[in-house]
Formats: structure tokens, sequence, C-alpha cells
């Protein structure tokens, strides 16, 4: 049965065409194709070449029982087979090597065996092995996620389940191909809207119709109604070149503005007759030849943004005294300085397009009324280092009042959509307009932007900083198992919702959106997925979507800076630092010392969870005794005395960290030092522990970036960092850095033993690498290039929303559907929070 809506056809004056078909599908048969025989056939024949071999190996996978085997788990049991058999050694070179390399997942349930086969990023296929019989058939998605299901209920939840399906949507929407384009979405546009100016002159309409109604606060910007079509703007555009060549390139805008005025421009073009000329040329050279670069450069200094809201609402949002307080970190410390670096963008473009505007940025976030020390229960706070950006504290309510204590970030979804009607008030109440941008981050933050976006009709961009879906494996299959700590059907429902709602898209890394050859990327996961019993995802996020772009942050360079700036390093801070590091007292900021102060320290910080493996770290380096002999050993996070924590996974890291310092008698050599709010203290604490000739360590099992990867690196100590995730993005392995697998913590060990002995050998060594991270550093991630690319994707995606005339209708009507009939119920289903201890 399948339940249809037939959408009407939408066509712009552009020339733009969707014709959707949607798409609520309770159960779909779809016919297989060419491809995916290729892919069953493929898989055959690799198989029929090494009949034995590879029975042997299915063997084993199917000897273990029904259940998932992740990529590396598959891998591993192949060259155990490899290794026991010992005559089938060629096998590392053969066909089926390549299928097992390509495999993202394998769902085990005798006498079957179950493939995801991702040939490159962004593209899944599926087949399905018996293993008695050495078969092999094609599945649709489908039908895989069905089988899969299998695992939790011993059969699949029949015919009549949910299944989500995004893609008519978007059937004949512009976007790329290549997975190397993956993650360039505004160059996609930018060479797509070029091609159909080009080929279309009536397609330069829509951008004189953006030019003509472009308004702030109700005045006309750029155009007035002097010009009616392309003819008289290229005229007014001749007569205006001809104007302003004629004037020095300095003459302030106020001095012409009458003249200009007459032809039909308006203030926006640029403060000096030189800022205007050229905005004047590119304009000329779109209507003449579009070029996408110079489509992207005349749209990025359109003025359009002045007013942007951003959503942060979980955890203890504040300037100071708030790092390491449970799901407090480095979102925090990204947004602070994402705005201080916005504000200087926006106030140059301000003042570079001969303005009179003041900017202002709302961070929007939770007030706690009992703020544990912090600000968080002010309501507003101005952003030191900016003049016109405040953080904005609005509480989480219910029909019973406020909510007076911290929650959870799992525990906040029945709160949000009341957060949102509250925010959209106290947001017109501050800026007295509405805003021009609305920035959301991590799901909860994206949620509400997406509410507010569609009540405002604002651009909406996303920023995911982490999805939970890639943190915590098979929490999709077996979601009921965490329903009741994390709650995370309604996370990912959240999470399907705003990534399709937002026009586009901000991921740090390339390895956010789409992972990498071996690993699959954080949006990559919301592509196809099941939660068992509630829906099922056959289309859910196509990371092909031109909506998805590649931003990278940086580090604060007042704070994160080389330790060989001597004149500018902070040694007032020193004493407090050797306090931090080498004293012998235990206590609740710190426990375990260091007894040989002259070995050089390996260190990490981070938040003290399951997922940043601080804990995994400390056991790696207690069972590696020649690891033990060359370094010590300092970690930074979370509280030391357990009783403090009121987070449930911290909780248990506490225990955990206690429990391995007693097994493994680290005292002497290992110092555990709770979480540190002083940022400035930390970044002298990052370059002291680069005078000790150390390192710095990020062994999470996923980070989505690493912000303390580009912090240590900006300071110029070797960072050795997780291989799954942005930090295998960030650093060149070998050149700026190391990548480390915290899954074969061995590995590790013996990495950083041979890095140490090197250096031992050739002091030189800890120089090279050390330069290397510096050098990435400064080539890629500044919050200066950041804070232009966004501006600059704000206006581009202003533009095609405006030109496409689709703003994605359909799909947001879809998405009103299943808030309304999933997310709204599975948040009110999460039991309130009280706030009795």
């Amino acid at each position: 049965m399948i339940l249809w809506w037939f959408l009407p056809q939408v066509t712009s004056p552009s020339g733009f065409c969707i014709a959707s078909v949607c798409v609520f599908c309770l159960r779909e048969k779809i016919m297989p194709t060419g491809r995916f025989e290729t892919m069953r056939e493929w898989v055959h024949d690799a198989i029929s070449a090494q009949r034995n071999e590879l029975l042997s190996l299915f063997s084993r996978y199917v000897a273990q029982g029904k259940g998932i085997l992740q990529s590396h788990q598959l891998i591993d049991e192949f060259l155990k087979t490899v290794k026991v058999d010992g005559t089938t050694e060629d096998l590392k070179n053969r066909p089926f090597m390549k299928v097992l390399q390509s495999a993202e997942e394998a769902i085990v349930l005798p006498p079957f065996v179950a493939l995801a086969i991702r040939p490159r990023p962004g593209v899944r296929e599926y087949v399905r092995v018996n293993v008695y019989e050495l078969s092999v058939d094609h599945l649709t998605v489908s039908e895989y996620l069905r089988f899969k299901e299998e695992l939790v209920n011993g059969h699949a939840n029949g015919n009549y389940l949910l299944e989500l399906d995004f893609e008519p949507f978007n059937a004949t929407f512009p976007r790329p191909t290549r997975s190397s384009s993956i993650g360039n979405g505004v160059q996609f546009l930018n060479r797509h809207l070029s091609s159909i100016m080009f080929r279309n002159k009536d397609s330069l309409e829509p951008l004189l119709e953006f030019l003509r109604t472009h308004k702030h606060d109700g005045r006309a910007m750029m155009l007035n109604d002097r010009i009616q079509n392309i003819r008289t703007l290229q005229e007014a555009l001749a007569r205006a070149e001809e104007f302003l060549s004629k004037l020095p390139l300095a003459t302030p805008y106020s001095e012409f503005e009458f003249e200009l005025q007459g032809m039909g421009f308006e203030r926006g073009w640029g403060d000096t007759a030189q800022k205007v000329s050229e905005m004047v040329h590119l304009l000329l050279d779109i209507l003449q030849a579009p070029d996408p670069s110079v489509l992207e450069t005349f749209l990025g200094r359109i003025p359009m943004v002045f007013n942007v809201v951003i959503l942060s609402p979980h955890g203890y949002f504040g300037q100071a005294n708030v790092l390491g307080l449970p799901d407090t970190g480095g979102q925090v410390v990204y947004i602070l300085d994402q705005v201080r670096a916005l504000e200087s963008e926006m106030l140059l473009r301000i003042q570079k397009q001969g303005l009179d505007v003041t900017p202002k940025i709302l961070i929007v976030t939770r007030l706690i009324p009992e703020a544990e020390g912090t600000t968080c229960n002010q309501r507003l706070e101005k952003v030191s280092g900016t003049e016109h950006a405040h953080i904005l504290r609005i509480p989480f309510r219910t029909e019973k009042g406020i909510l007076r204590k911290w929650i959870s970030r799992f525990d906040v979804w029945p709160y949000l959509e009341t957060f949102a009607e509250d925010a959209s008030n106290e947001i017109a109440a501050e800026l007295q307009s509405v805003p021009n941008l609305i920035i959301g981050n991590y799901s909860d933050g994206n949620l509400v932007a997406s509410l507010l976006a569609c009540k405002l009709g604002v651009i909406q961009c996303n920023i995911a900083h982490a999805l939970e879906k890639t943190k915590y494996p098979e929490s999709d299959i077996y979601w009921r198992n965490h329903e009741d700590k994390y709650h995370f059907a309604s996370q990912f429902t959240a999470d399907l919702i705003a990534m399709n709602n937002a026009d586009f898209i901000i991921t740090s890394t390339y390895q956010e959106i789409a992972g990498s050859k071996n690993k699959v990327g954080q949006y990559e996961s919301h592509t196809a997925f099941t939660l068992p019993g509630l829906y099922r995802v056959v289309h859910g996020i196509n990371v092909f979507d031109p909506k998805f772009n590649i931003v990278s942050p940086g580090a604060d360079m007042t704070i994160y800076f080389p330790y060989s700036d001597k004149e500018r390093r902070l040694t007032a801070l020193h004493e407090s630092i050797e306090e931090l590091l080498f004293s012998s007292e235990q206590n609740v900021e710190h426990v375990g010392f260091l007894s040989d102060q002259l070995k050089p320290i390996i260190f990490s910080m981070a938040r003290l969870d399951r997922v940043k493996n601080l804990t995994g770290l400390v056991e790696c380096y207690a069972k590696n005794s020649k690891l033990r002999e060359v370094a010590n050993l300092v970690v930074v996070g979370g509280y030391v005395d357990v009783n403090q924590s009121r987070d449930r996974e911290e909780m248990a890291e506490i225990q955990k960290m206690h429990s391995l310092i007693e097994q493994y008698g680290l005292h002497g050599e290992f110092r555990w030092i709770a979480a540190q709010m002083n940022r400035a203290r930390n970044g002298e604490l990052y370059r002291y522990i680069a005078d000790t000739k150390g390192v710095f360590v990020q062994p999470a099992f996923y980070e989505a970036f690493g912000l303390t990867v580009v912090e240590s690196m900006t300071c110029g100590l070797p960072t050795f960092a997780t291989c799954h995730g942005g930090p295998a993005e960030i650093i060149e392995n070998g050149v700026s850095g190391f990548h480390i697998d915290p899954y074969h913590p061995e590995q590790l060990a013996t990495t950083l033993v041979s890095f140490f002995e090197t250096c031992n050998a050739d002091p030189s060594h800890w120089e090279k690498i050390s330069d290397g991270g510096l050098k990435r550093i400064y080539e890629r991630y500044t919050w200066k290039k950041y804070s232009e690319r966004l501006l600059t994707l704000a206006g581009v995606y202003s533009f095609w929303k405006h030109v496409s005339k689709l703003e994605r209708r359909e799909t947001r009507r879809y998405l009103e559907m299943f808030y309304s009939l999933k997310y709204r119920d599975l948040a009110n289903s999460i039991p309130l929070a009280t706030d009795e201890h």
C-alpha cells in the first residue's frame, strides 16, 4: 500500500521547474536497476572466484550469531581467516577485499549476511548473501532496512510501517553527482545559475526583481522604481559607469548620491566612487556573460545581513565559569568566537556598502534560574569584545511554571516548541524587526531555528557540531534500549526535520557530511536508517544536495598562539599552571601526581563522556610500560568528585577513571585535572606543555570537527587526533600531526612511543611536526575566512531562494505533517524534569 500526494508542477520565472510527487510511503517496492544488478554481479563474481576461502569467512560471520558487524569487524575477521588458513594470503589483493573495504556494515541473520556497500561517499547499494548456498540477491533500501529490523523483533515490522522518503521532492532539483563536489554547494549553485542566465536572457529578470524589491526596515536598497526592466537597467548602469569614471576614486557616496538616485540607484552599492564602480562593473559583466565567480562576488557584496539570530538552547551558555560544566564545551567557544568574527565582518561590509546601519546579533539560549555561579540566570548579557552582540536567555517553561535547574541536552525536547514561541516574541522585542539570518546549533538549536525560520520567513543555516547518531553506533536500530536515557527517537526525528528544512548547512569538514573512503559521514548516516516500530527512512537526506557547504572555523588567536611567541607568552600564569600540573596535593581539582617532572607530557583536554574517550586514553597509557617510561600523562576534563556531577554519562566516566588509577597504579605518572574555565590559562597551558616537548592527544571515538585539535596546533603543540571525523581532515598524517584510531589503542601507544623515541634521537623532528601544524592552521583555519564565507553564503542562498521561487514549499508541508504527527508525540512522551534533587 502506498499513499501518494500529487503536487502541481511549479515553474519559476527563471525557468526552474520542479514536479514533485509525494511521498508518505507506507510500503514501497522498487524494481532493481541495472546499476544495482551490477553490484550484485560484482559481489557474486568475487565470491565465485574464491568459493572455499569465502565460505570459511562467511561461516565465521554467521558463527557469531545474529547481529551487526561494523566495517572494521568485517575486515578483522577477514584478516583472521587469512592468518588461520595461511594459503589465502593472496585474498588481500583479490576482488572481495574491495567489497569488504567498501562495506559500511553487515547484518547477520543466519544463514544470511546482508551487506550495505558504499562504493564511494554518498552512494549505497545493498546485497544479501545466503551462506549455505553462496548465492547473492540485490536488496532495495526498504528491503534491507526490513531485514535489519528482524534483529530486534525476530521478524520485520510488516508492510505498513511508516516510510519517509524525501527524494521525490528533490528529483529534479539541481545537484552535483561527483563525491568530490560534496560540500561545495554554493560553487555548484553559482555555476548552475550562471549557466541558466547565459542560455536564457529572460532568466535575468529574477535578478532585476531581487534588486528592485530589496529593502531593509522598509527602505529601498540597490534599485528604485525608475528601473523597470533589463534594458533600462543596462542603460542606467552604462550611464552610471560613465558618470563614476569622471570622479576621483575616493569620492564619498554622499557627494554623488542624488545623481545616482536619479538614474535609479539607491544606497548599497558602495561607500566611495571606486566601490560603486566595482559593483557596477560586476553587474554589467553578469548581464553580458554570466560567470560563476563574478556572480558570487556580486551577491556577496549586496547588503543583506544586518540582524542575525543564533540558537543554542542547551547547556550553560555563558562567557565565564561555564566550560567543563555538563553539556558545555566547544560549542560555546565556537559560537562566541563566531559572533565576534561575524560582527567584525558585518561592520566592515556595511561600511564598504555605504550604509548607516547598526548590525545586531542575538545568541538565544536557555535562562537557568539556578545558575551554579554563572551568568546563565541573566536575561540579557553583552558579548565581550563586541559592540552589538548579546546573549538573550529565555527559560524553559511548562504549564507548571519555569524550570529552574539545568537538564541534560538529551532531555530538552518537550520544552522546545514553547521555547521557540517565546523566543519569537523576545527576538522581536530586542531587534524591533525580523532577523535576516537564523543560525541553528546542534540538534535542539537547529529544530528551534526551523520553527522560527518557517514562522518568520527567514533564511535558515544549520550547524550540527555533532550528530549523535554517528557518536552512538546502533543507536537507531536499538533505539528502544536507549530511550529512557537518551531519547534518541525525538532527537533523530528533530535532526531529519531540521536538516531538510534548512536553506543551507555549513560543516567544518567534508568528513562531517560524507565521511571518507572507509567511514560514513554524520549527515550521510541519515540517508537511510530505521527506528523499528516507529518509522523507516529510505531517503532522509542527500549529501549531494547543494545546501551543504564546508566552512571551517579557527581558534581565537588572541588566546591561542605559538609557544615560540615569547613576547606574548603569559608567564605570569606559569606559577598557577605548575601548581595545577605538579603539586602533590590531592583534592577536588586534581588527583594523581608526576614524580619525574622532566619527562615530556602527553596532554588531553575534553568533556568527560564516553565518546570523548579520555578514560580510553588513560587505559591505553596504563597498559603500555614503554609509554609510561618515556612520558607523563595529564588529562583535563569533568569533575574529579563524582558527587559534584549530575550528568549520567559523566558520572560513569568519573568512576571508571578512579578505577583505572587504582587498577594500574598510575600515581607518579598520571595527573587528572578537573575541567578548567579560564581560557587564557588554557591557552598558556597548551604552550607550557609544548615547552616540555610534549604532545596533545584527542582520542575521541568520533569528533565532528575538533576545536581542541585546532587550538593545540595553533599553539605549536604536535597533535595526535582521532581518524574518525573532522580531525582526519584537519591533520595531514605525518606532516602536520598524526591520525590515531581509538578502536586500536595498542597502535596509538606504539605511535606515541615511536614519536618520542624519534624525537630523542633527532630533536628537530618535534619542531618539524610543530611547524607543520602551524602552517596547516594559517592556510585553512581562521575566523576571518570563516566570517567572510558565511556572509557570502547567506547572500547567495537568499538570492537562490528568491529566484527559484521554490523555497522547498513541498518539503516543508511534508515536514510540518511529520512534525505534528510524529515529533510532537515523541517529545511529549518524555517525562518532564523536576527541580527536586
